[in-house]
């Protein structure tokens, strides 16, 4: 199966688009730029979702949903807003096609042109915050908490699966405040869901950080965000997570009456991950012979092959298998028998390895004798015989349990190894030439500054960590006096 997966060191960009398609992931639409997420890739995007919508009804959030198109007057009302997705957006002018009068299928109906052009969502917060006017008169109405599941789409020109397409799922979470510190306390506790979830289920350490007014959402005051690194050593933006001020209930007169009654504009908020996530889940963990899934997030933990000739003793191994199983799944461990007959078991070794199955059992007919099944994990490729004399259940609970942590410390480490220090321009760019990852490196606080740095080494500054100490130095590009390092990185 894994035959023609190119290596990593050879062609990492390649590795990872044939990966997607051949572990049945995604494949690219008749549509340029767009994606269909194929079975077994939208069930490991379900489980994301499931873990993520219970993390958010924890923290006391709703789901609700949004219409797919916005006026265009509602996009000009919020200026930065509107800049920041102007280029992206897909407008929708018509309401009607016809049959060609030249008999060459439908056109477009001239006489159906809309009086107000429609957006196709690119974000909601416009289309939201309209409606928060509807819902909030007073601090009784606050806070909102609220979280929508959807589509969005932003014109890309540069698309790869997953990772940057026009059309992708995500979740949005857009809330309403009382005040200024309710809000940023809201911003800055998304953003730790966003990396709890990114480390204990996804096992991919993330570092915690600030955006420059460069990198900030369009209409935010700040943007938080997660950072994480792939395999060839560049970052990927993981989740942002948006304090708004009063901005967008400015934009869309959105005013409540305190307790003290007085007026006052409300304070919001906006937060999100996107089916990125994916990308970032194959490029953190998979190897040269597939995909490598962290157990909580694989749709099948347990894959069972038989070996066997003839249908006696599939039948006998069925029996057994079944008998086998019954523990594992009422402990909620998901687990599938390949029983196919028109398959050898090497084709199935290969295929349940590229598609990142964390545990593999065979078993035949001198298995069925000893009272034993070989047990293979996917992570580091060990095989054991385990007598089933012994506890299967808690035997296959402790192996999920270690390769989710052997998988996120993989991953921690080479993130350890690949974080290094720059006191100077010179080696900063020797780096980023040759070696990436990430770079901390004394930056002056200036757009100008940052933007020569960007154009010179294609590096951005990918966040200005939370946990960042006061530190003087001189910024690498300006020599000015700089108070503390920043994250700079080559990024997806």
């Amino acid at each position: 199966m894994s035959k023609g997966l190119p290596k990593r060191s050879e062609d990492y960009s390649l590795w990872y688009n044939e990966l997607v398609k051949k572990a049945d992931l995604a494949e690219n639409s008749p549509v340029r730029g767009c994606m269909v997420i194929k079975p077994y890739g939208f069930s490991i995007w379900e489980k994301m979702q499931a873990e993520i919508d219970r993390m958010f009804k924890e923290t006391g959030h709703t789901n609700a949903y949004f219409p797919l198109f916005i006026p265009k007057s509602y996009l000009s009302k919020e200026a930065d807003h509107v800049e920041g997705f102007a280029k992206e957006c897909a407008v929708v002018t018509h309401y009607r096609l016809k049959n060609d009068p030249d008999g060459q299928g439908v056109v477009v109906d001239p006489d159906a042109q809309l009086e107000e052009e429609l957006i196709v969502r690119p974000t909601s917060e416009t289309v939201i915050w309209n409606t928060y006017k509807n819902w909030i008169q007073s601090y009784r109405d606050l806070p909102i908490l609220v979280n929508q599941w959807a589509n969005v789409v932003r014109w890309e020109m540069r698309t790869r699966l997953f990772l940057r397409t026009a059309e992708f799922l995500w979740q949005e979470g857009h809330t309403a405040h009382a005040t200024k510190q309710e809000a940023i306390d809201e911003s800055i506790q998304m953003m730790n869901v966003y990396a709890q979830f990114a480390e204990e289920f996804m096992a991919v350490p993330v570092v915690k950080g600030v955006k420059t007014e460069s990198e900030r959402f369009a209409g935010a005051l700040e943007t938080y965000c997660i950072e994480a690194l792939m395999q060839d050593g560049k970052a990927l933006q993981a989740g942002t997570s948006h304090f708004l001020g009063q901005n967008f209930a400015k934009a869309f007169d959105v005013k409540f009456t305190s307790k003290e009654g007085k007026q006052d504009f409300v304070w919001g908020t906006s937060w999100g991950v996107s089916t990125r996530l994916m990308g970032a889940l194959i490029m953190a963990h998979s190897d040269d012979q597939g995909l490598v899934l962290p157990p909580k997030l694989a749709p099948i933990q347990v894959v069972i092959v038989p070996i066997y000739k003839g249908e006696e003793q599939l039948n006998a191994i069925r029996d057994k298998v079944n008998e086998l199983i019954k523990p594992l799944k009422a402990a909620g461990i998901t687990v599938k028998l390949d029983d196919r007959d028109t398959y050898k078991p090497g084709f199935k070794f290969a295929e349940w390895e590229l598609k990142g199955v964390p545990v593999r059992f065979a078993i035949g007919p001198k298995d069925m004798e000893n009272n034993s099944v070989e047990i293979a994990r996917r992570d580091t490729g060990v095989k054991e015989t385990f007598s089933l004399d012994g506890d299967l259940l808690t035997k296959v609970q402790e192996l999920l349990n270690d390769i989710q942590d052997n998988i996120y410390k993989q991953a921690f480490d080479f993130r350890a190894e690949n974080t290094r220090t720059a006191d100077t321009y010179e080696d900063f760019k020797s780096i980023l030439e040759n070696q990436g990852g990430f770079v901390s490196a004394h930056w002056d606080g200036t757009a100008e500054t940052e933007e020569k740095i960007k154009e010179e080494t294609k590096a951005t500054i990918r966040c200005i960590p939370i946990d960042a100490k006061d530190e003087e130095g001189t910024c690498i590009f300006s020599g000015k006096p700089s108070q503390r390092r920043v994250l700079f990185a080559k990024a997806y």
